[in-house]
């Protein structure tokens, strides 16, 4: 498994709290430093099944300084992944990447399904 996740964020320390307490192994990957590629955005939007807003992190300073509640259904799906591949912080986070889906956010009730 793949965890994409910014380590200041408090959300993201709960869900790599909880991967460690179920024995699960994972890549662990700061956002800051590798931010995902617009190919990997696509494959895992892909692989989720979630609309492509669920990966906007919607809360964040730079997602409401940029006004995209406004811009963002104007943009198409490629607009879309190449802005969410140029900053990490816009990108909702943690991600969890398995062979067969892709999480976004923590939820422990969906994130319980792994195990």
């Amino acid at each position: 498994m793949l965890f994409v996740n910014y380590p200041k964020c408090s959300t993201c320390q709960k869900a790599k709290k909880w991967l460690t307490e179920h024995n699960m192994e994972f890549e662990d990957r700061d956002i800051r430093e590798q931010n995902p590629t617009a190919e990997e955005l696509k494959e895992w939007h892909r692989k989720s099944g979630l609309p492509l807003k669920r990966f906007f992190n919607t809360s964040g300073v730079l997602y409401k300084e940029m006004h995209l509640k406004e811009t963002l259904p104007a943009m198409s799906e490629e607009e879309q992944y190449a802005l969410l591949a140029t900053n990490g912080m816009l990108v909702k986070r943690p991600i969890l990447v398995t062979e067969n889906t892709v999480l976004t956010g923590f939820r422990e009730s969906e994130w319980g399904s792994l195990v």
